[in-house]
């Protein structure tokens, strides 16, 4: 099970394995202009893999744990 417990302008908290873990949306952009329901709606698919279904945004528990292995990397699109 997972759940968001507190959303602030800064990130929000997800409560998993009787842990709260802070994802500030400067690691987890997808995140910073969604409504609340839909970051409120999480799945917890399993043990690693966590589910918006509402944003279409899947996260690894390893990302979440340690986001400085994954930086955020924009490439441009050429047309």
């Amino acid at each position: 099970m997972a759940e968001v417990t507190n959303i602030s302008k800064h990130g929000f908290w997800l409560f998993f394995d009787n842990e709260e873990h802070f994802l500030p949306f400067d690691g987890f952009p997808w995140f910073r202009n969604a409504p609340v329901s839909a970051i409120l709606s999480v799945e917890r698919l399993n043990e690693v893999h966590f589910y918006w279904p509402a944003l279409d945004v899947d996260l690894e528990l390893d990302s979440i744990l340690h986001p400085e292995r994954y930086p955020l990397v924009a490439q441009e699109i050429s047309e």
